[in-house]
């Protein structure tokens, strides 16, 4: 899977069932392993860097990814 495909993705809480916002980034460490993806909470591409739009979800906050949608645990810290 690219980037652009996942940016493509609308990422959902499955707490709330809410649009958490859009994929601006990725965080791979140093093996090459994807451990963050950086959201932007305005839903387009950031203009101005701003950590107070992003949200950080780790690799291990994702549930599922599907055609369309990215399901994630905001609430799982692990």
């Amino acid at each position: 899977m690219h980037m652009s495909e996942l940016q493509n993705k609308e990422m959902i809480d499955i707490a709330t069932g809410k649009r958490i916002g859009g994929i601006v980034d990725i965080v791979v460490d140093s093996k090459g392993t994807i451990t963050k993806l950086l959201l932007d909470k305005r839903f387009g591409k950031r203009i101005i860097n701003n950590p107070k739009e992003d949200i950080e979800v780790t690799w291990n906050q994702i549930i599922k990814i599907g055609d369309d949608i990215i399901l994630v645990d905001l609430k799982n810290k692990n």
